[in-house]
């Protein structure tokens, strides 16, 4: 299990603690306890995502226990958008004149310019920024310009930096370079600052 889906299943658990639903013997709850359960994580300010990824745990959890034959129904087999407004505001890409501006505002600037290549990289490959730190030498592929998407650095309070490799297969993908940002990258490896050798004693 990915360190992120655990963290969002113990989310879960303490929410489930704090709500008069996670007191109830799950074969008594019903569909409108489910639906008015949803109603109060929006009304204590958890977004729809949130609320949704929250709410397919716990359909999978029930899926498990009609197995189990502990109910006969499902109480969160329903659309979330029946009960709730989807209020996710769609991503929009910059356009190419936003791009543009924004890279020359770093290339200029007395603060920013230092971040030009990373931001550029970001801008062209469509990469989060995770995994663009996460990236090393050997993933980058100068010969068949390309990107090779594996892993990513991540952080928790618990373990501080660690790697992980993506959720879902579409998450390893080769993502093409165009010159201008294999021109980038070849500027951040120079920068780079090298390693230092050490001796271990003993």
């Amino acid at each position: 299990m990915k360190k992120s889906t655990q963290k969002q299943r113990e989310q879960l658990m303490r929410l489930l603690k704090e709500d008069k639903l996670g007191a109830r013997s799950i074969d008594t709850i019903k569909p409108s306890d489910a639906k008015e359960w949803a109603l109060r994580m929006k009304d204590k300010g958890f977004s729809y995502n949130t609320i949704n990824n929250h709410k397919r745990s716990l359909k999978a959890s029930f899926y498990i226990a009609i197995q189990d034959d502990c109910v006969r129904k499902n109480p969160f087999d329903f659309k979330l958008s029946e009960v709730l407004e989807n209020d996710t505001k769609e991503k929009v890409a910059l356009t190419e004149e936003q791009e543009q501006a924004l890279l020359s505002f770093i290339r200029t600037d007395n603060v920013y310019h230092k971040y030009y290549d990373d931001v550029l990289i970001l801008l062209k490959t469509g990469l989060r920024i995770s995994e663009l730190c996460g990236l090393t030498i050997m993933d980058v592929d100068f010969i068949h310009e390309v990107v090779v998407i594996d892993h990513q650095l991540l952080k928790s309070k618990e373990q501080g930096y660690y790697i992980e490799t993506p959720k879902t297969k579409s998450g390893t993908r080769q993502v093409p370079l165009s010159k201008e940002t294999i021109q980038a990258f070849q500027r951040m490896m120079k920068k780079r600052p090298k390693a230092e050798p050490f001796v271990i004693d003993g």
